[in-house]
């Protein structure tokens, strides 16, 4: 019988893991950062926080970062040390909590980036974080969750499915990196991913699938993406489709592959290990596609 794990061992697992990828390091000399702002009602899992270099006095281009975790893991705090290299590029950057199922499904996570980009119209002056050049990073579920929300801010059609206060009228995305991503819920639904998107969706599963078929939804007005996986990625397949999809679309966008097949440490959201010299290279080129949106 297939030993399954609970979602109590996966999060230990997984936090095990991450601890080892990033002992020793710290925040960078040349980093300012703030952390723990409340951005929602939710407690800890609605904080957020922000990092930019030292020095800054103006509002820089602004990078959201929605942090991966198959929907039930993950926290801002396991990616402070990447989302840090990223404003050492010139960047603000915000790194957020949101709530994960199962214990909160869908969707949940959907109206708590919603609430970050409601925080960001409201408070994002006080921070350093440029309204008019606004960018968004995601990586595996983060990605899912990045591209569902930048085709809901960029579709009508899209945005009446959900009873939000979304702020499509007030911040343009000027460009995304979506990383080691899963795009099309519905066609995952039946594959390796179902139980964590069973617990992901809830108990209204017809519902829910309703809401999340992005891939119906996205149009000519989604944001210039990066589209990004590596050769040992589990998800590699998913990479490819969307970067043809956003192409037949008209988007402006580019499709990168990491590593090699006999690089089993360029795996899965391989970007997010500061010790890589490939996911410094692969976050140097992301940030220098944004920078080419700058305006």
């Amino acid at each position: 019988m297939e030993n399954i794990k609970t979602t109590a061992e996966l999060r230990k697992e997984y936090g095990e893991n991450d601890a080892k990828r990033d002992a020793g390091l710290t925040t960078p000399e040349d980093i300012e950062r703030v952390d723990n702002v409340s951005y929602g009602e939710y407690g800890i899992w609605n904080l957020l926080d922000i990092y930019y270099p030292k020095g800054t006095d103006k509002a820089l281009p602004t990078i959201i970062s929605i942090h991966g975790g198959g929907w039930f893991y993950g926290t801002k705090d396991l990616y402070q040390y990447y989302c840090m290299s990223l404003a050492q590029h010139g960047f603000t950057v915000v790194n957020f909590n949101y709530r994960l199922a199962p214990e909160n499904p869908f969707p949940a996570a959907i109206e708590d980036i919603n609430s970050v980009f409601n925080w960001i119209v409201e408070e994002g002056v006080k921070y350093y974080i440029d309204l008019n050049n606004l960018f968004v990073v995601g990586d595996s579920a983060g990605a899912q969750l990045a591209s569902q929300y930048m085709a809901m801010l960029t579709s009508q059609d899209f945005r009446d499915l959900y009873d939000l206060e979304i702020p499509y009228n007030k911040i343009a995305i000027k460009a995304a990196a979506l990383n080691c991503g899963l795009y099309d819920v519905l066609k995952d639904m039946e594959g390796s991913l179902t139980g964590m998107l069973k617990d992901y969706l809830g108990e209204d599963l017809e519902g829910a699938q309703k809401k999340l078929d992005t891939i119906r939804y996205i149009n000519d007005k989604f944001p210039p993406s990066f589209i990004m996986t590596s050769h040992c990625d589990f998800l590699r397949d998913e990479a490819e489709p969307m970067y043809q999809l956003l192409k037949e679309k008209g988007i402006e966008c580019e499709y990168h592959i990491y590593g090699a097949e006999d690089r089993k440490d360029i795996a899965h959201v391989f970007h997010c290990n500061m010790r890589l010299p490939e996911a410094k290279k692969c976050n140097d080129e992301e940030c220098e596609f944004f920078k080419r949106h700058i305006q």
